[in-house]
């Protein structure tokens, strides 16, 4: 097992790592504060994990929550199941909520605990190898809105991270591949080591190589551990792990939330923020044939949906939550392995990025 810190002063909390350490209770129990466990998961989850969870918490008087699994059910009226459920079983201050799922579960519930008594213990535990890598680090929760994703929330951090890497033996193929697009962005975003190993053991990580999977999770986490840490509430630097995101999300809520899973849209997006930093002159075409080849070995798509136009990017992008007095910044790459947020490039660039012809783009690849 491996054990990262996320170092944010009186709020640091660890990051274990390891094979089959949802079983072990030594892990869970220095970071609960109370009796009370509320677990929140999904109807996925459940059936596979749940059940093991709840024997390692055998001593607490523990509450289940079992939602509806899916992006279009980050909601509002989801988030109201966890606290009607809460409050019937008697939670007091001193509970812990522990997100048991992906990303979704994580966001959700970690919302839930920062607002239920204005704030209760959390722990995540991420069975998503996105939710391993991403967002159950770094304290970001919250829910969608019909018109833009994750735009209401709040910052809380957990007081462990628990990423049990046989969880991923489960997982969809499907799902891995949105996980890869995640990890890949570490390695564009601030570690060129991380993408030539990367290219070096794609073909390890989506066959579930132990080994590999492990090297990949805890390089990721790493590198965001860093980040938060110096940047907890997305002032500066924090804001560059959302490379690809800002025309990542206008897709995800422009098809409707969970048509394109997350990391599948980032890995598009990311596409698009890669051929708009070589049109601004930053990378070259080679750089950014490099990364595309990279999304493409991970079994992510690399071409936006057909339907969707300039405008309907546009559209979505203005409501984002890197948009600073009306302007929008985007994350951009001045070489591999460095990102910058920027809301300094010329409105002709961001038009040709959104009407260059991805499809061309990536036959040329072929060649």
């Amino acid at each position: 097992m491996q054990t990262l810190q996320v170092d944010l002063g009186e709020r640091s909390y660890p990051i274990y790592i390891g094979a089959d350490i949802l079983a072990r209770p030594d892990l869970l129990a220095p970071h609960i504060a109370g009796r009370q466990v509320a677990i929140v998961t999904n109807e996925t989850v459940a059936p596979l994990y749940l059940r093991a969870l709840e024997s390692v918490l055998g001593g607490y008087m523990l509450t289940s929550v079992v939602l509806p699994d899916g992006e279009a059910f980050k909601t509002w009226e989801t988030l109201q199941k966890i606290f009607d459920a809460m409050l019937t079983a008697r939670h007091d201050r001193r509970t812990t909520v522990i997100a048991l799922g992906g990303g979704v579960i994580g966001d959700m519930a970690g919302f839930a605990a920062a607002c239920y008594q204005r704030g209760v213990n959390f722990i995540q535990v991420p069975t998503t190898l996105l939710s391993q890598v991403d967002s159950s680090v770094g304290g970001k929760t919250g829910i969608n809105h019909p018109l833009g994703k994750n735009m209401v929330g709040a910052f809380y951090q957990p007081r462990a991270v628990l990423i049990d890497t046989a969880s991923l033996n489960t997982l969809p193929a499907r799902e891995l591949s949105a996980g890869l697009a995640e990890v890949i962005k570490y390695g564009l975003i601030c570690d060129a080591d991380f993408l030539v190993w990367l290219e070096q053991n794609m073909a390890a990580l989506r066959a579930l190589d132990q080994s590999a999977l492990t090297v990949a999770i805890e390089r990721s986490c790493a590198a965001k551990a860093r980040v938060v840490g110096a940047d907890e509430r997305e002032s500066g630097v924090r804001a560059t792990l959302n490379l690809g995101h800002t025309f990542g999300h206008a897709i995800e809520t422009h098809q409707g939330y969970g048509v394109w899973l997350h990391g599948e849209a980032v890995a598009a997006g990311t596409v698009m923020a890669l051929e708009m930093s070589r049109r601004l002159g930053w990378i070259s075409t080679a750089d950014r044939d490099r990364a595309v080849r990279l999304f493409q070995a991970a079994g992510l798509p690399v071409v936006p949906p057909a339907d969707m136009t300039p405008d309907d990017f546009l559209e979505h992008m203005a409501i984002d939550k890197k948009v600073l007095d009306g302007r929008l910044r985007l994350v951009l790459l001045r070489q591999l392995g460095e990102a910058v947020v920027t809301g300094d490039y010329p409105h002709e660039i961001l038009h040709a990025t959104l009407a260059t012809d991805y499809v061309a783009l990536v036959d040329q690849l072929k060649h």
